[in-house]
């Protein structure tokens, strides 16, 4: 497509602040996480205070990773995304920049109520009802942008990326409204609300609608948001089209038509029907096949263009990051497997399935989008340094391979020690000794997370350098310096 307009024609100033934003948000997010690694080794680093024990500094990191760092950069891509690929300025500004402004202060309004104990103790989805209420307003804002400048685009064409932002968009709205549906409590003596709420559902229905919204905040926001932004940012890094936009659009029907339907699988061995557990399990499995085309689309789309990859950090975000996705979607779709699910759930080979895909993916996806980004936003031939970008990638890459293969190992021992009888059908372990067993891995993984909150660190620096360096004086013309391998 052929881009002829120049930053002047686009409203630029919400995506400078959602990508500056991005980068705080995921070291704020990450650090919290790192925090609570520590305390699963050194329990006594929550000092006997409330606010910072494990179980409520947990939420406090999962909507920090997953609402203030990921989502801002779903904002800022979006709304660069649309503007470039439709040829027109944001729909709205105002309610654009009502946008970031609310969001923030939802973000700032989680970072104070999760700590206190304000939760619906629902997974992904802990705030109480007069949060839910203004994410609604908010998400309900970013569509009418999102869409409105759809609508008023000057190309014909509707570019793929969009297609996954948009659906992305609707879903999510569909998603928490049909969750966060609850009954707020009346303070007797006062006869006015209170902010602990509790849900319309019951019982396994409410376990259904959870992990319905649970699994598809994971499909629709954290894997359909993050592949427009992959379909965008990996062949502009590359210079090379897309390797195949045909697959790109069956991949996107194929990832939406059945992604919806694969929430059960969180819930084997539970009081859900059995029809349900297996319905959920033949639908993650078949979930294989789009997820894997998702992946080869994109890294196929550097046919021709290899050689970067030894010369271009940013391109090596991108792609390991597609490498992870690819494997995140593989183990995903097995560990929904019955008798899988047997020896992995509630161990820690979950976590490591998570992070995997959080780190991995939507981490490394983020990030690279962002160096592509910020020097475009800021009239920058390119970042600050490149040298620091190359660290940033091998602190991330290790960072991530420490945390999960040692949560892969961790989860392996429990699984197996838990189902371990003896011969008069008695249990060979009790809970502690699996727990001392997985004291070693809890390290690793604590030193993972070091590793990627340095390099987030690194970045927010390079970032820092970047924008407030002279206009131009980052010119296009000094290539990128060969790196190592």
């Amino acid at each position: 497509m052929n881009l002829t307009n120049t930053s002047n024609d686009y409203n630029y100033t919400v995506v400078r602040q959602f990508a500056v934003v991005t980068v705080i948000w995921g070291i704020v997010g990450m650090l919290v996480g790192v925090f609570i690694a520590a305390q699963l080794i050194w329990p006594a680093l929550n000092f006997d205070i409330p606010w910072l024990t494990y179980s409520r500094l947990r939420p406090l990191h999962t909507n920090a990773v997953i609402f203030a760092f990921g989502t801002s950069a779903l904002f800022a891509t979006s709304y660069y995304v649309v503007q470039r690929t439709c040829q027109t300025r944001l729909f709205a500004p105002k309610l654009a920049a009502f946008t970031f402004w609310g969001w923030q202060a939802i973000i700032v309004a989680a970072a104070v109520s999760l700590p206190l104990g304000y939760s619906t103790a629902k997974e992904y989805a802990e705030l109480e009802w007069p949060i839910d209420i203004a994410i609604a307003v908010v998400w309900v804002s970013y569509a009418l942008v999102f869409f409105g400048t759809l609508m008023k685009r000057k190309v014909a064409h509707i570019y793929v990326a969009n297609w996954f932002f948009g659906a992305f968009i609707i879903t999510v709205a569909v998603l928490h409204i049909v969750n966060s549906l609850a009954v707020p409590v009346v303070d007797t003596a006062s006869g006015l609300w209170t902010m602990k709420s509790y849900s319309i559902y019951a019982g396994a229905v409410d376990a259904m609608v959870q992990w319905w919204y649970g699994h598809n905040a994971v499909g629709f926001l954290l894997t359909a948001g993050f592949l427009g932004m992959m379909y965008y940012f990996v062949p502009k890094q590359a210079g090379r089209p897309v390797y195949s936009y045909r697959l790109s659009i069956v991949h996107f029907w194929a990832l939406i038509s059945l992604y919806i339907w694969a929430g059960p699988h969180h819930l084997h061995y539970t009081a859900l029907p059995d029809w349900t557990q297996s319905l959920g399990m033949v639908m993650s499995l078949i979930l294989f096949a789009p997820s894997w085309g998702g992946m080869i689309n994109g890294i196929m789309t550097l046919s021709g263009a290899w050689h970067k990859l030894r010369t271009d950090p940013v391109l090596r975000f991108l792609v390991v990051s597609l490498s992870f996705y690819g494997m995140s979607t593989f183990e995903g779709p097995m560990m929904s497997i019955k008798t899988v699910n047997a020896l992995s759930h509630y161990t820690d080979w979950t976590v490591g399935h998570v992070h995997s895909g959080a780190l991995g993916w939507v981490a490394m996806v983020s990030i690279g989008s962002l160096y592509h980004l910020i020097p475009n936003l800021f009239e920058q031939g390119r970042m600050y340094s490149n040298k620091l970008v190359n660290v940033h990638f091998w602190l991330a890459t290790i960072g991530t391979v420490l945390y999960i293969v040692s949560m892969w190992i961790s989860g392996v021992m429990q699984g197996l020690m838990w189902r371990a009888v003896n011969a008069d059908g008695t249990l060979t372990y009790s809970f502690v000794e699996s727990l001392e067993a997985s004291y070693p891995f809890y390290f690793v993984r604590f030193l993972g997370g070091v590793f990627f909150v340095t390099g987030m660190l690194l970045m927010a620096y390079n970032v820092y350098r970047t924008i407030t360096a002279p206009k131009g004086s980052l010119n296009a013309e000094a290539e990128l310096q060969p790196q190592a391998a």
